[in-house]
Protein backbone atom coordinates (compact mmCIF):
# COMPACT_ATOMS: atom_id res chain seq x y z
CA UNK A 1 0.00 0.00 0.00
CA UNK A 2 1.20 3.51 -0.64
CA UNK A 3 0.43 6.67 1.27
CA UNK A 4 0.21 10.34 0.43
CA UNK A 5 1.09 13.52 2.27
CA UNK A 6 -1.34 14.28 5.14
CA UNK A 7 -2.47 10.62 5.49
CA UNK A 8 -2.93 9.44 9.09
CA UNK A 9 -0.96 6.25 9.69
CA UNK A 10 0.03 3.86 12.48
CA UNK A 11 3.75 3.02 12.68
CA UNK A 12 4.75 -0.59 13.34
CA UNK A 13 8.47 -0.72 14.11
CA UNK A 14 9.58 -2.39 17.34
CA UNK A 15 12.85 -0.41 17.20
CA UNK A 16 11.11 2.97 17.14
CA UNK A 17 9.93 4.94 20.16
CA UNK A 18 6.77 5.67 18.11
CA UNK A 19 5.83 1.99 17.60
CA UNK A 20 2.03 1.75 17.62
CA UNK A 21 1.51 5.53 17.54
CA UNK A 22 -0.66 7.43 15.07
CA UNK A 23 1.17 10.03 12.99
CA UNK A 24 0.81 12.07 9.82
CA UNK A 25 2.77 11.54 6.61
CA UNK A 26 4.58 14.83 5.98
CA UNK A 27 6.76 13.84 3.05
CA UNK A 28 6.95 11.07 0.46
CA UNK A 29 10.34 10.32 -1.11
CA UNK A 30 11.27 7.86 -3.82
CA UNK A 31 14.43 5.78 -3.40
CA UNK A 32 16.79 5.10 -6.29
CA UNK A 33 15.11 1.69 -6.53
CA UNK A 34 11.70 3.25 -7.21
CA UNK A 35 10.24 2.49 -3.78
CA UNK A 36 8.54 5.12 -1.64
CA UNK A 37 9.77 5.99 1.85
CA UNK A 38 8.03 8.37 4.20
CA UNK A 39 8.63 10.96 6.89
CA UNK A 40 5.96 10.59 9.55
CA UNK A 41 5.39 13.29 12.16
CA UNK A 42 4.11 12.55 15.64
CA UNK A 43 3.07 14.84 18.47
CA UNK A 44 6.60 14.99 19.90
CA UNK A 45 8.86 14.22 16.94
CA UNK A 46 9.20 12.45 13.63
CA UNK A 47 10.48 9.27 12.05
CA UNK A 48 12.25 9.44 8.67
CA UNK A 49 12.93 6.78 6.04
CA UNK A 50 9.90 4.67 6.95
CA UNK A 51 8.91 2.10 4.33
CA UNK A 52 5.31 1.28 3.46
CA UNK A 53 5.55 -2.17 5.09
CA UNK A 54 5.97 -0.47 8.49
CA UNK A 55 2.82 1.62 8.11
CA UNK A 56 -0.90 0.98 8.10
CA UNK A 57 -3.70 3.42 7.46
CA UNK A 58 -5.10 4.75 10.73
CA UNK A 59 -8.79 4.13 11.26
CA UNK A 60 -11.12 6.85 12.57
CA UNK A 61 -11.08 5.29 16.05
CA UNK A 62 -7.25 5.35 16.16
CA UNK A 63 -7.14 9.03 15.22
CA UNK A 64 -9.86 10.00 17.73
CA UNK A 65 -8.13 8.16 20.60
CA UNK A 66 -4.82 9.85 19.75
CA UNK A 67 -6.46 13.31 19.67
CA UNK A 68 -8.22 12.64 23.00
CA UNK A 69 -4.84 11.79 24.57
CA UNK A 70 -3.42 15.08 23.28
CA UNK A 71 -6.35 16.99 24.79
CA UNK A 72 -5.80 15.36 28.20
CA UNK A 73 -2.06 16.19 28.11
CA UNK A 74 -2.87 19.85 27.44
CA UNK A 75 -5.04 20.16 30.56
Amino acid sequence: MSFEKEDKVVLHDKHSEYDGDVGTVTQVMETMFGEDTYIVSFEDGQEAGVDADSLEAAEEADVEVDEDDADEDAE
